[in-house]
């Protein structure tokens, strides 16, 4: 293992004092972790957040949920106010890697790192979440920008993550057996604006909305009109996985069986 400087900081300022140069945030590191391991990253620096209680725990409201950025997978599956308002979250991070992944995991850390086969990020577009950071409020339409990238500034920390409460939602995802991330998934969400539908693990330019379900379903949640949606496969991955056609019939099929779930 190559030399590194390790900051544990007292506070969310503190951490954001020390993000300078070739500084990495570690959060969960279930993603950082193998990438040092494999030379794939070497920063010079990095930041735990690990001791920052305020980074973690789930709020509820009447209208919305709120979960800290270093919340874990397991904490979201388990949470009874997750599973009272927003079953399809609690399903989709039960879903999660393994035991191990799920119980060192963050949402934050797989927010922030926006691999297009993740989770968590088809969740947060399709319910119309709001990413909280230590200096502003960004609307997910806005704070995923491609693959691994977000609209995160250098210095900018994920603190939290407010979800509205939809009225009905449902996940379905095909995985990868090796890895459990999805080959494709599919979330959909009834909310006061109307319906969104959200595909992670299948676009060139992660994860994104299909207008053609939230077409489809603009009426309402309907299992065979979401199944008989043809999704183009322009803009698709293609790859030793699957194919872009085999991707695009894959979303139709999820959509369909995560539309049965939310009804």
């Amino acid at each position: 293992m190559y030399d590194f400087t390790y900051v544990r900081p007292a506070s969310i300022d503190d951490a954001a004092k020390a993000l300078t140069g070739e500084a990495k945030l570690l959060a969960g590191g279930q993603t950082l972790l193998p990438t040092l391991k494999q030379r794939l990253a070497s920063p010079g620096k990095l930041v735990d957040l690990g001791g920052l209680a305020e980074l973690r725990g789930i709020h509820r409201d009447p209208k919305a949920i709120g979960i800290g950025a270093c919340t874990t997978h397991v904490d979201v599956a388990t949470s009874a106010d997750v599973k009272a308002t927003i079953p399809a979250l609690a399903k989709l991070a039960a879903g999660i890697g393994d035991p191990q992944v799920r119980n060192r995991g963050t949402i934050g850390g797989s927010l922030a790192n926006n691999d297009p086969n993740a989770d968590y990020p088809a969740a947060i577009l399709a319910l119309g979440g709001i990413v909280h950071t230590n200096k502003r409020q960004i609307t997910a339409d806005d704070y995923f920008t491609g693959l691994f990238t977000t609209a995160l500034g250098p210095d900018e920390i994920i603190v939290a993550i407010g979800l509205p409460i939809p009225k009905r939602a449902g996940y379905a995802k095909m995985e990868q057996r090796a890895s459990r991330y999805a080959l494709v998934g599919v979330f959909v969400a009834e909310t006061e604006k109307g319906v969104r539908v959200a595909v992670t693990g299948a676009g060139a330019g992660g994860v994104f909305r299909s207008r053609e379900l939230e077409a489809a379903l603009s009426g309402g949640l309907n299992a065979a009109a979401a199944g008989a949606t043809k999704v183009p496969s322009t803009g698709l991955m293609s790859d030793l996985h699957a194919s872009a056609d085999y991707r695009a019939a894959l979303i139709s099929a999820l959509a369909e069986r995560a539309v049965a779930s939310a009804a």
